[in-house]
């Protein structure tokens, strides 16, 4: 049996909200009514307001990264459900500072449909709204007319930083969306699990493993993967994430990238960056630069073991931006 720091499921994120906003009570603010966090101190007016939001459950995203050099808001919805049109709206209402909102949303069917609600509805009132749309999960990556498409991951992490930077320099909100869109299709992420997850206030997980198997290509809210592995040692498992993910986005000589090795919320930071070390290893031997690097958890799976590499394509633009300073809950450079 699992055992959670846990009240009533039904108020987790409710609670958490409160916690986390009087914890960083200096960087952002829980708007209680329209149900979004955004900064504490409101951008200038004439910059572009920088929104992103999904299901809770995969803390620190996306309220974590609302802050200098990231995010205006970002709207939480229940666990691993969409947040309401209602919320997208209000929020996109409060970042507005003239300058138009760009809406920065992972490739899922509920987060599209109630964002562009949202948007329509701002756009009524003369609020310019553009949407960058991230879908980077390689496990998903098939032609199918039934299928979404690519499900939207760990990649959101750099548009979210890549673009709040450029929209802190004053760029436009076109620039911002081509910016989104660039470094969205530049970008392939692939995710494993060594055990699955459970949600607030169950003891059973979300699917069953073997003691000597692995779910590869996992989703983030506990969706089953794309096939069922063996269990083997580090070097191995990354291997097996980093090489279809550098093959899809044909890495070679010369190339630049940034490394996202991302804990999905039961993985410690020690296994993550021998999991790290051995990716870095296989660019190396791709001649691939690994320019730049985040290890830890960044986009969870509530209590999942396991963990993601994402890769994305820099060039000296985007890595300006990166480096550029942020001051945010989860991201501070």
């Amino acid at each position: 049996m699992r055992r959670q720091f846990v009240n009533d499921p039904h108020d987790v994120v409710r609670e958490a909200l409160e916690g986390f906003a009087r914890a960083n009570a200096h960087l952002v603010r829980w708007d209680r009514e329209g149900n979004f966090v955004a900064r504490a101190q409101p951008a200038a007016a004439g910059k572009v307001g920088l929104l992103a939001g999904g299901g809770s459950g995969h803390e620190p995203l996306h309220g974590g990264f609302v802050g200098i050099g990231m995010l205006d808001a970002a709207v939480p919805g229940a666990i691993f459900s969409s947040p309401t049109a209602a919320q997208f709206e209000a929020a996109t209402r409060a970042v507005d500072g003239g300058a138009g909102v760009l809406h920065i949303l992972k490739n899922y069917t509920g987060d599209k449909l109630n964002a562009g609600i949202a948007a329509e509805i701002a756009a009524e009132d003369g609020i310019a709204i553009e949407r960058v749309l991230v879908d980077d999960d390689l496990a998903t990556d098939f032609e199918d007319d039934r299928s979404p498409g690519r499900r939207g991951t760990a990649a959101v992490i750099a548009v979210e930083k890549l673009c709040g930077a450029a929209a802190e320099r004053g760029a436009s909100l076109a620039d911002l969306a081509a910016l989104g869109r660039r470094v969205a299709e530049g970008s392939r992420s692939l995710a494993l699990a060594l055990s699955p997850l459970a949600h607030p206030g169950e003891s059973r997980p979300s699917f069953e493993l073997g003691d000597d198997e692995i779910e590869f290509g996992v989703g983030i809210h506990g969706e089953r993967g794309i096939d069922r592995r063996p269990f083997a040692p580090a070097d191995e498992l990354a291997r097996q994430l980093v090489e279809p993910v550098a093959d899809a986005l044909e890495l070679g000589e010369g190339d630049q990238v940034a490394v996202i090795v991302n804990g999905l919320g039961a993985t410690t930071n020690l296994e993550l960056q021998v999991v790290f070390a051995e990716v870095a290893r296989r660019l190396d031997a791709r001649g691939v630069q690994t320019a730049r690097a985040l290890v830890g958890p960044y986009l969870t799976a509530l209590d999942m073991a396991g963990c993601s590499v994402t890769l994305v394509r820099m060039d000296a633009e985007t890595l300006a931006l990166w480096d550029a300073p942020v001051r945010t809950p989860a991201l501070t450079w």
